[in-house]
């Protein structure tokens, strides 16, 4: 079985800035033994799509292989944060096989969100089903647009 000798990922969405800012962060923390946070801090390998009508905003952010135990939603001051923990996957050795590419390596994703003013807090759905976690939040009733009746 032949196994790519070089992985190229290419980012699109990632500007110049942004590459070079992840790559001295990571720098920072192999010099001074910190664990490094490229992915999670400044580019998640997840997407996130949200969308918006007169009655609710909807966020779907694609999170395959967690399960709903392992996603956590919280609201707080406006803001909506996604976070995702998984266990990491350590094979050991059976002296039978060796890993030889291993590239699902994110144990941890976080996004965080502003919301707008008009959103009720207290009335939040989330679903995650075939690794899509959406999550519906419904507008106040007095930032919804109304008919004023002309006498």
């Amino acid at each position: 079985m032949a196994l790519p000798t070089r992985v190229s990922r290419t980012a699109q969405q990632l500007d110049t800035f942004d590459t070079a800012h992840r790559e001295f962060d990571y720098m920072l923390g192999q010099l001074f033994g910190n664990r490094p946070q490229v992915a999670t801090t400044y580019w998640s390998p997840y997407g996130v799509d949200i969308h918006e009508d007169v009655d609710h905003i909807v966020v779907e952010a694609e999170l395959p292989g967690f399960t709903k135990e392992q996603v956590g939603i919280t609201m707080e001051n406006q803001t909506l944060t996604i976070s995702a923990d998984r266990p990491e996957q350590n094979k050991t050795g059976d002296g039978k096989s060796q890993t030889l590419l291993n590239e699902r390596r994110f144990t941890h994703v976080e996004r965080s969100f502003t919301l707008p003013p008009t959103v009720d807090e207290k009335s939040v759905a989330a679903k995650l089903a075939d690794g899509l976690l959406t999550i519906t939040l419904k507008k106040r009733e007095e930032s919804k647009p109304r008919r004023v009746q002309v006498s």
